[in-house]
């Protein structure tokens, strides 16, 4: 049975890969300049609150 995609699921795929703190807050930062609201979509797709959400977006910026 598929589980719900969440934060930690994705960080998970994020390590299967390879990447690092540094790159994955790269790849928040590339998200959110190049596509702020579909950065702003795919938090709230994870399920994370509004306050978590600014945040992230906040210091992606």
């Amino acid at each position: 049975m598929p589980t719900k995609m969440t934060k930690e699921n994705w960080i998970a795929l994020f390590r299967d890969v390879g990447l690092t703190d540094a790159q994955m807050k790269k790849w928040h930062h590339l998200f959110e300049t190049r596509h702020p609201e579909g950065h702003q979509s795919f938090l709230e797709w994870l399920g994370l609150p509004a306050e978590k959400c600014d945040l992230i977006r906040k210091e992606s910026r």
